[in-house]
């Protein structure tokens, strides 16, 4: 498997997990890790939340060793802020620090933070430059293709943001106003990786190996990135791989052994943060595991009511048995 350099780190060349926030905490990063991610990215924490020494969002700066190679990401759109949020990172020793400059949603991009920078493409070089100042651990950059489909400037920002210092672009190939609908611009992506000589990371859209290796064809890129697309189904990174070195389409799981990935899953959850809030977190996994699986409306409504991990397990028991009694 041929692999990519990133600062320090050797990185193969399947698939990486994107940041998600609310969803890409430590235990599924695990599970994705588990299932052969090469590469995986935490949950987006707020710079100046950091320097306010807010303890939720030093919280999701913890890593454990078994997800390595991995980075942590923060978001601001203050230079002062996101270099002193550097300093305190460093204590958490990650290996890449990632920015984000893609998140479309209206609480950080309304705030002049995530894909809103993508406006100012000045504010947002100068945030690299300050990072880069007070640190030698790589700083990446996650982007969008623009903010609008009359502003795709991912290019010209990614060429700047070269020059500032940044050791890899991440680009969502959609624009802010595009959201997560269908569409992916591979040849913004493409121009991208034409514009820069630093690693380029494809992301969006990728739910299968065809799919990864088409963005991989189509672009160029020297990675791919997977977000929704693991809802449910950490094993994604494990199906890439295989069809990038074979071109063999893996058979999904069966629901069994999909339960079982889920109970697991979800016994993490309840590890790191207990068994209260691991199953208030949990109830939206355990719908997306069950997905397909006979009766799964309504058993997604007993999911939005899971309460401790026992019912977990009586609730993995009805799913399987319903399915055998159908069959």
């Amino acid at each position: 498997m041929k692999q990519i350099r990133l600062g320090g780190l050797s990185i193969d060349q399947t698939a990486a997990l994107a940041p998600m926030a609310s969803v890409g905490d430590r235990a599924y990063r695990l599970m994705c890790k588990r299932y052969g991610a090469a590469y995986v990215v935490g949950e987006m924490a707020s710079a100046k939340a950091l320097c306010y020494s807010d303890r939720k969002s030093a919280e999701l700066l913890k890593s454990t060793p078994e997800e390595q190679p991995m980075a942590i990401q923060l978001f601001g759109s203050e230079p002062d802020f996101m270099a002193r949020a550097v300093r305190i990172a460093e204590k958490y020793h990650p290996q890449v620090i990632d920015v984000n400059m893609g998140c479309p949603v209206p609480k950080v991009a309304g705030n002049g933070c995530g894909s809103a920078l993508m406006k100012t493409p000045e504010l947002a070089c100068e945030i690299i430059r300050a990072m880069c100042r007070e640190t030698d651990i790589p700083i990446t950059v996650k982007i969008r293709t623009g903010w609008d489909a009359d502003s795709v400037n991912a290019p010209e920002l990614a060429r700047g943001l070269e020059e500032a210092g940044a050791a890899a672009i991440t680009v969502h190939g959609r624009t802010k106003q595009q959201m997560y609908r269908p569409g992916i611009d591979f040849d913004t992506i493409l121009a991208v990786k034409e514009a820069v000589s630093i690693p380029v990371i494809g992301n969006g859209g990728i739910t299968s190996g065809a799919d990864a290796a088409e963005m991989y064809r189509r672009t160029g890129c020297d990675l791919v990135m997977i977000g929704q697309g693991s809802y449910g189904r950490p094993w994604i990174f494990e199906e890439v791989r295989q069809y990038l070195e074979t071109g063999e389409i893996l058979p999904d799981k069966p629901l069994e052994e999909r339960l079982e990935i889920m109970l697991e899953h979800l016994s993490l959850i309840c590890a790191f943060k207990g068994e209260k809030m691991g199953m208030m977190e949990g109830r939206k996994h355990a719908a997306w595991y069950i997905k397909g699986a006979r009766g799964a409306a309504g058993f997604r409504h007993a999911c939005g009511q899971l309460s401790h991990y026992e019912d977990l397990k009586t609730l993995a028991e009805e799913v399987l048995r319903t399915s055998r009694e159908t069959e």
